[in-house]
């Protein structure tokens, strides 16, 4: 006969364990210490099992039937009810030991050793601090409204640029989650509409023969530290990135070639980059042999040569020596060259867009470019160091052709440095 609730609230232990059976394979287990546990007898693969189905009264009667129909269906389909259970468990435990912020990590830690930038590596890392409140939470559990909920929160502080960054970073993850078989989806994907687009700013750059002259002068002038006026005055000769000047070692510099030969490493797109030297550079290297040379940092820090120059010493010394932040910056010196080379009119496009060591989408056509503007690009490097002295000086310069700066910039202007 069936079970009753009577009979189980009634049900009393002995010395031993007892059972009272209610129909098809559901039964009550009475222990001698007062527990009551349900069980659910059935065959599978020709091998007699049971499934616990909980603990009386936490699970009453009724409930204990349902969870018995529950296996009863699965075993109609095939399934093992018992490995179906242990499967589950497996996996709640396999998502807990994957939360985000632990796949976040573990994808970082392949950044570091496919050896990414170490300022590639700090900005991820800062990415992912941002991402703490989706960092607890199983990867598969995460939904896009998840997600777009946090990434709110960082539009809400007005940093929309940093909220943009973290969707593409999330993105990554859940990514690399998929193809590790970790995650089924990048719900990522959907939210690129829900975003506020970021208004573009292009890094401070003086864009004025004039005024580029009376810059250089300025730096000329500086009246601080030697190796923060000496990393100003090469910045606008080799139009290198700030972190690829201020990390620069002796061991890159090929002074009788005069070649500066930046290991793939160090660089932004993640291939070695050569610069030619121009004279100019080749004396201002010389002045810097005697203050840091002959090994480690062309630019160590103040306190110590085992440190590079801070990343914010050339921009605090702009500051210093009057230019406002909207006027002119250590990256925005780029702009300047790529601008002023452009417009004069001399020089391939492909054969600037190499020296500012931008990325090609064709791979085939860029190593190519590489060997063939070579020649072009060192006498390229050598007209521009020889037109910057002229601009020092104040010595009278042939304009280019007046330019329509407000219309769309070309892709060398626009393309991301």
């Amino acid at each position: 006969m069936p079970l009753t609730e009577l009979q189980i609230r009634n049900a009393r232990s002995g010395e031993k364990i007892t059972q009272l059976g209610d129909d098809r394979g559901l039964y009550l287990e009475v222990h001698p210490n007062g527990s009551k546990l349900w069980r659910y007898k059935y065959r599978h693969a020709a091998k007699q099992k049971r499934l616990a189905l909980g603990r009386y009264p936490d699970v009453g009667l009724a409930e204990a039937r349902r969870r018995r129909d529950e296996a009863r269906r699965q075993l109609e389909s095939g399934i093992d009810p018992l490995m179906a259970r242990k499967r589950e468990k497996l996996t709640a435990a396999f998502n807990a030991a994957n939360s985000f912020g632990d796949v976040a990590k573990e994808y970082v830690d392949k950044m570091v050793a496919e050896g990414r930038a170490d300022t590639t590596i700090s900005k991820v890392n800062w990415l992912l601090e941002q991402l703490q409140p989706i960092a607890a939470f199983p990867i598969t559990d995460l939904k896009p409204m998840d997600v777009l909920a946090a990434l709110k929160r960082i539009e809400a502080r007005g940093k929309y640029e940093t909220a943009r960054r973290c969707r593409s970073f999330a993105g990554r993850v859940f990514r690399y989650a998929v193809a590790t078989g970790r995650g089924e989806t990048d719900p990522t994907a959907i939210l690129r509409g829900a975003m506020i687009v970021p208004k573009v700013k292009h890094h401070a750059a003086i864009l004025e023969p004039a005024q580029l002259g009376e810059l250089l002068r300025s730096i000329d002038s500086y009246s601080g530290h030697a190796i923060t006026r000496l990393a100003m005055q090469v910045s606008p000769h080799v139009m290198a990135r700030p972190g690829e000047i201020r990390k620069a070692t002796w061991a890159e510099f090929d002074l009788d070639n005069a070649v500066w030969k930046i290991p793939a490493e160090r660089m932004k797109m993640r291939r070695p980059h050569e610069i030619p030297l121009s004279r100019q550079v080749l004396a201002y290297l010389e002045e810097l042999s005697a203050l840091t040379g002959p090994t480690g940092f062309v630019f160590p820090a103040f306190h110590t040569f085992k440190r590079p120059l801070s990343e914010n010493t050339v921009n605090q010394a702009f500051r210093r020596l009057g230019y406002a932040v909207g006027e002119v910056t250590a990256h925005g010196l780029r702009t300047t060259a790529s601008t002023l080379l452009n417009e004069s009119g001399k020089w391939a496009p492909d054969a600037i867009e190499r020296s500012l060591a931008h990325s090609d989408a064709n791979s085939v056509r860029g190593v190519y470019n590489r060997g063939r503007y070579w020649d072009e690009r060192v006498a390229m490097h050598q007209w521009w160091s020889d037109y910057l002295d002229q601009l020092r000086l104040g010595g009278d310069v042939v304009p280019f052709p007046a330019p329509d700066r407000t219309a769309k910039r070309s892709r060398s202007h626009l393309k991301a440095v």
